[in-house]
């Protein structure tokens, strides 16, 4: 009898499909299941059904442990990058990011890039990018307006800074992430903690495509 190629989805070549990678850095994002749903427009269950295969497929024992995994996607741009970079305090570049939350995205990209007259550099959602003379500002809806902001340290190798800032101490809240692919296939990503007061800082870098 001849052999008939089996029907559904393709398997892929990683440990996770393309859609529960992305999940699964939403969730080191720090966004909760219905926040991931309306963001990607699916609905709860089918968020906690690509949880559920997640934490199956990597052997973490919950949704929390995700939060801590570390490994890049088959395929990644940062993955190309070679083994990490010898871990030294002056891999920090520059302050890359600050990060404000706006009542009204609209009007915010309106004031920042019309008024003040920043240039704009994009929009996607409810979140704004604008260049402050060589440093990203990034401007988030929330109702209501929070306010404190995220400095976002750049470093040009992400792994190498996460792994040793954890050898001397640092408590992250998640694993490096990717938190946005470009057109061009430039990936941004992030790994967040926190200073001595509680303050919110970030690792940040591109991985060019």
């Amino acid at each position: 009898m001849a052999h008939t190629a089996g029907r559904g989805r393709p398997r892929h070549d990683d440990v996770l499909t393309p859609t529960e990678w992305r999940v699964v850095h939403a969730i080191q994002h720090g966004m909760t299941n219905r926040e991931i749903a309306a963001r990607r427009g699916v609905s709860l269950d089918a968020v906690k059904y690509h949880v559920a295969n997640a934490v199956a497929k990597l052997g973490v024992p919950n949704r929390q442990a995700l939060r801590r995994w570390f490994r890049v996607p088959s395929g990644s741009a940062l993955g190309r990058g070679g083994e990490p970079m010898e871990t030294t305090t002056s891999q920090f570049q520059a302050i890359g990011q600050v990060s404000r939350s706006v009542g009204d995205i609209a009007a915010a990209e309106h004031w920042y890039g019309k008024v003040l007259g920043l240039r704009h550099l994009y929009t996607f959602g409810k979140l704004a990018f604008f260049d402050c003379g060589g440093t990203r500002l990034y401007l988030t809806a929330e109702v209501p307006a929070g306010p404190e902001s995220i400095l976002y340290l750049r470093v040009a190798d992400i792994r190498a800074a996460y792994e040793g800032l954890i050898a001397r101490g640092v408590e992250f809240a998640g694993a490096p992430h990717l938190v946005h692919r470009h057109a061009d296939g430039t990936e941004e990503w992030m790994a967040f903690f926190k200073d001595p007061d509680g303050r919110p800082l970030a690792l940040m870098a591109q991985a060019k495509a």
